[in-house]
């Protein structure tokens, strides 16, 4: 069909128009409104619809055609009441007894204000009820948490005292049966405090002559308990040398060991570790007492044959000492003349076992390199004791610049003036650093400090008393991040009870938890922990830094600046 047609129009009974009509073309399918078909010629004739398109009704969420309104659903159900009753009057010809029957009377008649007056009174009655219901759980709740708050408090009290009971009582035994030297520095330290406290009691007390006499007397009694203290240190030495020597043949003497890809472990000996095996059981019969005559030579032999193997000085005096300890065996001395012989064969044959000549295996053990020139490496020279050591005697604080003293001579120092233990301030220290290790795997500014640094931090910053409840009982004490989110820093750190530090990691911002007053506070010891530790070359790196301190104004920032050390 063409665009345009003209289509003639009859206007009057003899008028005529034509009309140029356009066609559009529909881009709908018009729907099929049905239609019919002549019966005798065929032809189908369908019903026209209407050429323009209609306007869409704007949606407005309403759902107006619906399955649900054009079907219906159907069902038939016979409804029963449970008893069928009849009711039967009394007339002529029917008797119905009446005995049965019951006389109702109408009640008072209300008005609608009235029953609603007596609904709301029954109302208040079942809310007071109600009411009273829920205070009385409230008040058994309350009283169930009062009484589990009271035997928490209890079961705390009682564990913190059996604890201190208990930490007193390790405290007892260790002055009493010194060991390590842990437990010297502790005893050191109880004694420079007891000097201290009667020194001021002869001070307060005593003038003039009497108080010489007195300072004499104390002088005296230090110099026994000074005296008493190296007797028990020589006895805690050979223990740890024995241990040490056994420990050191143990290590030697163990297999090679590695895990495969199953977690399971593989061991393996080698011509060494069996050598040293063998050195390290004949060093243990050789040192073993109560033995008989024969069992005696018969060790003495053994050891022989194992000597002679190596012809050098040593070896040559190993077997003569054997020979004389054979011969006095064979001639009946006794065996307590024979302990200072005996002591000078094992401490030969142990001078034989750490030569690598005779033990391959303990050249990885030794402190000493064979290899001379590894000696120029990591040695430095300690001006206390005037010997050239290795890096590792030696202890650096944060602030070193130079190596200083060795550790015997830090030790001997600390005996001889100020007697501080430092014990404490290790635990507290290896605390905080097992914690930033389980907060961050990467942080290292804790790693960085020393027992000495801790100990300044500590004393002079945070007077060693926990900021909010000022207790001072360093064992309670431990130090935590101020803020949570930031590595720890001496600039963000507080220092706190255990109690108080597991509430304080709770808070999610400590500036509006806490009052401005003691936000200040913290913030002040802050600064002084910068200004000092900004002297220190390694931390001004991470003063600077970013992340490794919350935000602040920019003039907080200290200039960094080299620090003074004493050789």
């Amino acid at each position: 069909m063409p665009d345009v047609i003209t289509v003639r129009v009859q206007k009057d009974a003899d008028t005529y128009q034509d009309v140029v009509v356009e066609i559009e073309r529909t881009t709908r399918c018009k729907a099929f409104l049905g239609g019919y078909r002549h019966k005798i010629t065929g032809v189908e004739f369908h019903h026209a619809g209407v050429q323009t398109i209609s306007k869409k009704r704007p949606d407005n969420g309403i759902e107006k055609f619906c399955r649900n309104t054009q079907t219906v659903r159907e069902k038939s159900q016979h409804q029963q009441v449970t008893y069928t009753t009849s009711t039967q009057m009394t007339k002529i010809g029917c008797y119905v007894s009446n005995t049965t029957d019951k006389l109702i009377s109408p009640g008072k008649y209300f008005s609608a204000d009235e029953y609603h007056y007596r609904r709301l009174k029954a109302v208040i009655v079942i809310q007071t009820y109600a009411r009273r219901w829920h205070a009385i759980r409230l008040v058994k709740q309350l009283s169930h948490d009062r009484m589990v708050r009271l035997d928490w408090e209890k079961k705390e009290e009682q564990r913190k005292k059996k604890e201190k009971e208990d930490r007193l009582k390790r405290e007892y035994e260790r002055r009493m049966h010194p060991k390590t030297k842990e437990d010297f520095d502790l005893l050191y330290h109880a004694l420079e405090k007891w000097r201290q406290e009667e020194l001021e009691h002869i001070n307060a007390t005593l003038t003039g002559a009497e108080r010489k006499a007195a300072l004499c007397a104390l002088l005296e009694q230090e110099t026994q308990l000074i005296a008493s203290i190296g007797r028990h240190k020589l006895d805690a030495n050979e223990e740890i040398i024995k241990n040490s020597v056994q420990a050191f043949l143990e290590k030697c003497s163990e297999p090679k060991k590695w895990k495969a890809f199953d977690d399971k472990i593989t061991e393996m000996d080698t011509q060494y570790t069996i050598r040293a095996r063998e050195l390290k059981d004949i060093y243990a019969t050789i040192n073993m007492k109560h033995l008989t005559q024969d069992e005696r030579l018969d060790v003495l032999l053994t050891l022989k044959h194992t000597v002679k193997e190596h012809k050098c000085k040593l070896t040559e005096d190993i077997v003569e000492l054997i020979d004389r300890e054979a011969d006095l065996l064979m001639r009946g001395v006794k065996e307590s003349n024979l302990e200072g012989l005996r002591k000078r064969i094992s401490t030969l044959f142990l001078q034989y076992i750490k030569t690598p000549t005779f033990n391959p295996e303990v050249a990885r053990l030794l402190k000493v390199p064979q290899d001379p020139s590894l000696l120029h490496k990591n040695i430095y020279f300690c001006p206390g004791c005037r010997r050239y050591l290795s890096s590792t005697e030696f202890s650096l604080t944060a602030n070193s610049r130079t190596t200083g003293r060795c550790h015997q001579c830090n030790k001997l120092d600390n005996v001889a003036r100020q007697r501080e233990d430092l014990n404490n301030y290790k635990n507290m220290l290896t605390q905080l650093r097992q914690a930033e290790a389980e907060y961050d795997k990467k942080a290292k500014i804790a790693f960085l400090l020393q027992e000495q640094d801790l100990q300044y931090l500590l004393r002079v910053i945070w007077a060693t008393q926990s900021a909010l409840s000022a207790w001072d009982d360093l064992y309670d004490l431990v130090m935590i991040r101020w803020n949570k989110y930031v590595e720890w820093s001496p600039w963000n750190c507080i220092l706190l009870t255990k109690e108080e530090a597991a509430a304080h990691l709770k808070l999610d911002n400590v500036e509006q938890a806490y009052g401005v007053v003691f936000i200040r506070k913290v913030k002040h010891k802050h600064t002084l922990a910068k200004k000092y530790f900004s002297q220190i070359p390694t931390m001004a790196q991470f003063l600077h830094s970013r992340d490794s301190q919350p935000a602040a104004p920019g003039n907080d920032l200290l200039v960094t600046k080299p620090a003074v050390t004493q050789a």
